[in-house]
C-alpha cells in the first residue's frame, strides 16, 4: 500500500495519468506481470504501465519521462528472452498492444504497414484471403513492433531471411519525443545513413518503435512439410549442411536432438521416434517441391535418415510446426516448476556439425536437462537449459556450459546470439564478440539519448 501511494504521488505518474487517464496503471499485479519475460532473469517492475493508442500519445509519454528524467521501458508481447522488458532502473513502461491496427496493404507492391503492437498471426489472419503472407515466425506469436527492435527471425529465416531484410520503414519516437520515420516503400535506396538498420536491433534503447513497414510475399502453389528422424545428431547435421551447400532452395529444416523430441512428443501428443530428427518445408510450385522433396531425401539417405512421415494438409503442417513453436514450453514441462534459461548462437554453416556436436558432449558431460533445437538452415541453435535459478550448483554448470558455448562459437566465427538479442542477459559477450565496436555503439547511444533514459541496461552499458 505505501508504495502504492508513493506512485500516486509521483510527479511524472501524476501527468501521464491526466493525460491517459484510466490507460495508466500502477497497480502491483500490472507492474509485476510487465517486469519479466519468458526467461528465468529475475522481474524488475517498473514505477507504471502505459497502455498507449498512437504515434502520437507515445511522443507525450516520452515527452513527460524525458522531462522528469524516468526511464522508458517499451513492451510487446513479453516474449522476448535475455532480459529486454526488465525495468532494471524502474520508470514507464509503454505498452503497445493497443497500437494493433494493419494501416495499409499494398498488394501489389508486396508491403504493408501496421503498428508496433500487431502480431504476426494477427498480420497473416488479416492478409487471407489476399494471396500473401509474413513469413518470418519466431516462436511466440510476438508483436511486429518487438520482432523488428530485436531483430527477430525464425524457422523460415533459411528462405525469407530475418526482421532485418524484411523491415522496409520504420516510425520512431527518439528519446527526446521527437517523431522520425525512416525508410520508405521503394525496394532500394541510396538515400542519407541507413537509419531503419539501425533501429532494427536496438531492442528500445535508441528509441521507441510505433509503426513498421514491412514487405510481404506470395503463398507458394505448393507447400510440404516433413519429419526425417536419424539414428544420431551428426547425421542430421550433416543432412543440413548438405543440403544449404548445394543450393536446395528449401523454406524450413530444423533440427531437434533426442531430448527435445521427446519433450515435444509429449507436449504436442505426437509420436515421433524419440531420436535427432529434421523438420523440413519445402515451398515453390508442384514439380520444383517435388524437386527438392527428390534431392533432400537422398542426401537424408545417405547420412541414414529414414523415411519421411509427411503433412502435406494445412491443418497437419500447422499441427507440425506449432509442436515446434512449443518447444520451448515442451522443455519446461519435462521438469514441472522449472525455469528455462533459453540461449543461442550461430556459426558458419560449415562450422555447424563441429559447433552443435561439441555442445552436445558438454550437455552430457555436466548433468544438465537442456534440450536442443534451432534453425539449422542458417547454422543458428538453441539450448533451453531447465534449471532451479535458485540451485547455486545449477546455475554455475549453466552459467560455464553457456559461455563455453558461446566462446566456441566466436571462435568459428559466429556470433553470440542468432536471434535472441543482448538485453541485459550477454552484455558481456557483446563485447568479447565486437570488441572496440561497442565503443562506437555506445557513442550512437549517448547521441541519441544522452540522459540514457531508453530502455538503460540492455545491449550496451552507459
Amino acid at each position: 500500500m505505501a508504495m502504492a501511494e508513493e506512485l500516486s504521488k509521483d510527479a511524472a505518474v501524476e501527468e501521464l495519468r491526466v493525460i491517459l487517464g484510466g490507460r495508466l496503471s500502477t497497480s502491483s499485479a500490472v507492474r509485476e506481470q510487465h517486469g519479466h519475460d519468458e526467461s528465468y532473469h529475475a522481474n524488475h517492475p517498473p514505477d507504471a504501465v502505459a497502455f498507449a493508442n498512437s504515434t502520437e500519445e507515445v511522443a507525450q509519454i516520452v515527452k513527460v519521462c524525458a522531462g522528469h528524467k524516468r526511464p522508458v521501458v517499451p513492451f510487446g508481447t513479453g516474449t522476448s528472452l535475455e532480459g529486454h522488458v526488465a525495468a532494471l532502473r524502474g520508470g514507464i513502461c509503454i505498452d503497445m498492444t493497443p497500437m494493433n491496427q494493419v494501416i495499409e496493404v499494398n498488394a501489389e507492391d508486396l508491403d504493408c504497414r501496421v503498428q508496433a503492437g500487431v502480431t504476426r498471426k494477427q498480420l497473416n489472419e488479416y492478409l487471407r484471403g489476399t494471396g500473401l503472407f509474413f513469413p518470418i515466425d519466431p516462436g511466440a506469436d510476438a508483436s511486429l513492433g518487438g520482432m523488428a527492435a530485436t531483430r527477430a527471425s525464425g524457422t523460415n529465416a533459411v528462405r525469407y531471411g530475418t526482421m532485418r531484410e524484411n523491415v522496409m520503414g520504420l516510425t520512431v519516437v527518439l528519446a527526446d519525443g521527437r517523431v522520425i520515420r525512416t525508410g520508405g516503400r521503394s525496394r532500394k535506396s541510396a538515400a542519407g545513413y541507413d537509419l531503419t538498420r539501425l533501429f532494427v536491433g536496438s531492442e528500445g534503447t535508441l528509441g521507441v518503435i510505433t509503426e513498421v513497414q514491412l514487405r510481404l510475399y506470395g503463398i507458394p502453389e505448393a507447400i510440404s512439410s516433413a519429419v526425417c528422424s536419424f539414428s544420431d545428431l551428426q547425421g542430421a547435421v550433416n543432412t543440413v549442411i548438405t543440403t544449404i551447400q548445394s543450393g536446395i532452395p528449401i523454406a524450413r529444416i530444423e533440427i531437434l536432438d533426442e531430448v527435445q523430441m521427446d519433450a515435444i512428443n509429449r507436449y504436442s501428443k505426437l509420436n515421433n521416434p524419440v531420436l535427432p530428427a529434421l523438420f523440413f518445408e519445402f515451398h515453390g510450385s508442384e514439380s520444383g517441391v517435388r524437386e527438392q522433396v527428390e534431392m533432400v531425401g537422398g542426401i537424408a539417405g545417405e547420412f541414414g535418415g529414414d523415411d519421411f512421415r509427411w503433412a502435406r494438409e494445412q491443418e497437419d503442417r500447422n499441427q507440425l510446426w506449432q509442436a515446434r513453436h512449443d518447444a520451448y514450453y515442451a522443455a519446461l514441462a519435462l521438469r514441472p516448476g522449472s525455469k528455462g534459461w533459453a540461449t543461442d548462437v550461430c556459426v558458419p554453416i560449415s562450422r555447424l556439425a563441429e559447433c552443435l556436436l561439441a555442445t552436445k558432449s558438454d550437455i552430457e558431460d555436466s548433468g544438465l536437462l537442456a534440450p536442443i533445437v534451432g534453425h539449422a538452415g542458417d547454422g543458428n541453435f538453441h539450448l533451453c537449459f531447465i534449471i532451479d535459478p535458485d540451485d547455486p550448483d545449477e546455475m554455475r554448470r549453466a552459467e560455464a556450459l553457456n559461455e563455453r558455448m558461446v566462446m566456441r562459437a566466436l571462435d568459428m566465427g559466429g556470433t553470440c546470439t542468432g536471434e535472441h538479442g543482448i538485453g541485459s542477459g550477454k552484455i558481456k559477450f557483446l563485447h568479447a564478440e565486437h570488441g572496440e565496436a561497442v565503443g562506437v555503439m555506445r557513442q550512437l547511444k549517448i547521441a541519441l539519448d544522452p540522459d540514457n533514459l531508453m530502455n538503460p541496461g540492455k545491449v550496451v552499458e552507459v
